[in-house]
Formats: C-alpha cells, sequence, structure tokens
C-alpha cells in the first residue's frame, strides 16, 4: 500500500491531468483550479502552487477530486 508523500502542486496537478482525466479551468494567484465531466456531474478541485504540499491538504484536494489517495501515490 503506497503512502502519500509531501508533493509539489506542479506534481499533483501533472498527475490529476495525466493520470485522473482533469483539465485546468482557471487559476488565480497561486491557485490552479481542475476540473473534469463524470456520468454523475461535474467534479472540480484547487489547487495551491506551492513548492510542497503538507499531506493534510493533498488529502483535501484527492477528497474534492474523489481520487483515492493509494491510487494516486502509485503515480509519484
Amino acid at each position: 500500500m503506497p503512502k502519500l508523500r509531501e508533493v509539489s502542486g506542479k506534481i499533483a496537478v501533472k498527475v490529476l491531468c495525466n493520470k485522473f482525466g482533469f483539465q485546468i479551468s482557471g487559476s488565480s494567484g497561486s491557485h490552479v483550479r481542475l476540473s473534469k465531466m463524470t456520468p454523475e456531474g461535474k467534479i472540480g478541485t484547487v489547487v495551491p502552487m506551492h513548492g510542497e504540499l503538507k499531506i493534510g491538504t493533498l488529502r483535501g484536494i484527492l477528497k474534492l477530486a474523489k481520487v483515492d489517495p493509494d491510487e494516486f501515490s502509485k503515480y509519484l
């Protein structure tokens, strides 16, 4: 079972876009909005473009994106 670790905002956006089908839908300051369409509707999340995202922040991002943390950590 892979464990989540601190990653940069840039890496989080890259993994969410390339492996989970999200697209950048906008940005505001140092934050990037990601979204994707699913059969249930639109899913979105916001990723701060910081050098290191703390584990709790990353878990919150993944929860909004409805992405399993274990599945996400496979691509790190």
